[in-house]
């Protein structure tokens, strides 16, 4: 069952967490919280949110963040969908490379796993952005890459 939308209103202030799938850890090592950080200031740019408090833990971060423009949605996607666009820079893929790619080729399972553990995106912004067909075909992958984990839309 999806969540309730949130209310999004100019001037709202949100605590925003963000875990790990099954609580695994996100921040890998000395660098990935470097990374998100710089990802950070920039949503905050982009979106003109004022940051009051953050913090960081191996399997999860906190938020508490303000939103001039009511923006919160968005700035979520573009902060999360970041990951997507480093790990193809960290690979020297194009968007085009990704897309010829086949459906499953490890390397975008890799990623698709990743953003599982690590973001709250749904399977079909996942599949749709990777390249890798229908919902429920990922979900069999990532299944089948894992079988012990439940992977829900």
């Amino acid at each position: 069952m999806a969540r309730k939308l949130r209310v999004q209103y100019p001037g709202a202030i949100y605590h925003v967490m963000n875990r790990g799938d099954h609580s695994e850890v996100i921040f890998r090592d000395d660098k990935d919280p470097q990374l998100f950080l710089a990802t950070l200031a920039g949503a905050a740019e982009k979106t003109d949110w004022q940051i009051h408090a953050l913090c960081l833990m191996s399997n999860h971060f906190h938020l508490v963040l303000e939103t001039p423009r009511g923006n919160l949605a968005e700035g979520m996607k573009w902060l999360l969908g970041r990951i997507v666009a480093d790990e193809l820079r960290q690979r020297r893929w194009s968007k085009d490379e990704l897309a010829m790619l086949p459906k499953a080729h490890p390397e975008k399972l890799k990623i698709a796993q990743r953003l599982r553990a690590e973001t709250t995106l749904s399977l079909k912004w996942i599949s749709d952005h990777l390249h890798m067909g229908a919902t429920a075909y990922l979900g069999n992958c990532l299944r089948s890459a894992n079988p012990s984990t439940n992977v829900r839309n």
